[in-house]
This record gives structure tokens, sequence and C-alpha cells, in this order.
């Protein structure tokens, strides 16, 4: 009996041997190909196409004419643009800065007194409806702040002549000094659901006994905060910081909406001085040339972000 069963855990052996092992990595190519090919055409092929449309002067229609470095040239001397590009800070501001600073305190505020005290479905309600302008489409929340801020009949104008406050009542979206605070207000509003869903998501994974203990030893809720909690939702800090930043450079739609890049340039960002020049000027040279900067720009600011979340990983 002992004899046969050695005989036959030889054979297996022996067949086993015989067998070339398995790969199974060689086969994830084929999954990656779909979304390489879709990669491709999407993303590289139009990025490359618009870059060579850079280097030419073309009004749209006829075979573009090589120009090479003069639209950069121009752009560079071109005081629209860098307008533009310090009003693309301004939304960062609005749309990264502002939105991460308040996105902590309030999933802090849910997560440790709200779903402490009232229940974790009252802080998953408020969360809810901190994210819904995240879920809104850009046109219909834009159309709704025009309604809210017009200056006859906008809901605002009549609240604060409503309460006494007349003369705080303000052509919001129309006067060239008011006109890109409003904007970056109402960004604001739009972006602040993002950063609090994530902190929620990082303070729920970080260690709950390491509050604690500072907290036996006298450390109040801000000391808790600001040297254990934070340190440990530092990766979602710099996901939030970097995913929220490449949105306010590439802001078009709020800006379309609400003012169109007015009055008079006053809230007109890169992205939306790309699309007037590309399709109402028809200076498609131009306009590809400063997309393709914008482009370089974010792609940029992405490879920093990654590496700044790379170190905090390690």
């Amino acid at each position: 009996m002992t004899v046969t069963v050695e005989r036959g855990a030889r054979a297996v052996g022996k067949g086993t041997a015989l067998r070339p092992p398995r790969r199974p990595r060689d086969s994830y190519a084929l999954f990656l190909l779909p979304g390489a090919l879709a990669f491709l055409a999407v993303i590289v092929l139009p990025f490359a196409m618009n870059t060579y449309v850079s280097f030419t002067d073309w009004q749209g229609v006829g075979s573009p004419e090589w120009s090479g470095l003069a639209n950069y040239r121009e752009l560079m001397d071109d005081t629209e643009f860098w307008a533009s590009f310090r009003h693309s800070l301004f939304m960062v501001v609005a749309m990264a800065a502002v939105p991460t600073a308040l996105g902590l305190l309030l999933a802090a505020a849910l997560f440790d007194h709200v779903g402490k005290h009232f229940g974790t479905r009252i802080a998953a309600v408020l969360r809810a409806c901190f994210y819904l302008p995240q879920v809104l489409p850009i046109a219909v929340a834009g159309i709704v702040w025009s309604w809210i801020l017009a200056p006859d009949n906008g809901s605002l104008n009549a609240l604060l002549k409503a309460i006494g406050l007349g003369s705080w009542q303000q052509d919001w979206l129309g006067d060239p000094d008011l006109a890109l605070y409003t904007v970056m207000g109402v960004m604001v509003w739009v972006q602040l659901g993002f950063p609090l869903v994530v902190f929620m998501a990082g303070l729920q994974r970080a260690d709950p006994q390491l509050a604690e203990a500072a907290e036996l030893d006298g450390a109040g809720w801000w000391r808790r905060f600001w040297h254990i909690t934070l340190p440990q939702i530092r990766p979602e800090i710099y996901v939030v910081l970097t995913w929220c930043s490449i949105a306010a450079l590439k802001v078009f739609g709020a800006v379309y909406v609400l003012t169109k890049g007015g009055p008079g340039g006053a809230t007109n960002v890169p992205s939306y001085f790309s699309f007037t020049t590309f399709f109402e000027k028809t200076q498609v040279g131009y306009g590809a040339a400063i997309s393709t900067v914008l482009t370089v720009i974010i792609l940029a600011l992405s490879l920093i972000g990654l590496r700044l979340q790379e170190r905090t990983g390690s």
C-alpha cells in the first residue's frame, strides 16, 4: 500500500514537473489593452494634434501654415493671457485651499461630534447635503446662482433689502470689482463636498486609540486634531489639494454660465480664454497654444502631487 502511494506521488510529481509554470501576469496586458487604446484615442492623439496645431497659423479653414514658436512668443507677451492666469490662481484658492480647510473642519465636526452624539445616520445625511452640489450639473447650478445673484430681482438682494441691509445690494456678477469674488464664492459652495467626503473616509481609518490616549493625558480637541489626526490623513490631504487644484486650473463651465469671462475680462480664465480664441476669434493656432500650455501646467502639478503622495506613503 505504501509503495503504491509513493509511486503515485512520484508520477504526480513527474507530471507536475513536466508542465511549464503558469504565468497569469502574461494575460494582464489583454485586460489593459482596451483602456490603453481608449487613452490613446481620447487623450494622447488629441493632445498631439492640438500641440501640432499650436505651432501653426490657422483660422480653422484651409491648410495650416507652419509658424514655429510664434504663437508661444505672442503668448508670453499677451497681457490678457496673464490676467486670465492670475484669475486662475484665485480659483485655486476658491476651489482647493478654502474647501480643503473647511472640509477638514466640517469632516472633523461631523465625525467627532455629530456622529458620536447624534448618530452616524444624521452625519451621513449632512454629508450627503454637502456633497449635493458635486452631483448637480454645473449648468443647472450656474443658472440657479445667476437667478439668486441677479441685480434687480435676485434672491440675495431681495433678502438684504428685507432685513434692512439694502445698502449692501450689489450687481454681484456685473461689477468688475466683485464678479471674480462672487464666482469664487459659488465655486467654494460647489467644491466643498468633495474634500468633506474624502476626509471623512480618512478619519474612519485613523487609529482612535492614539486620540484616546492623548485625551487621557489631558490634550484638548484641537491639539489632538492637529498633532494626531492630521498626520494620519496626510495622504488624503495631498489627494484633495492635487485634485481640486487641477479642477480649478481647468474650470470652464461655471465661468461660461455665470459671466462668460466678463465683465470686461474680470473673470476670464485660461480655459475660457482658449475657448473664445479658438471658436469665436477663429485663431485656432493661438487657442491651441493656450490650451497646450495649460495642459503642461496641469501635468506638472499632477506629477508634483503624486510625488508628495509617494513620499507620504513611504
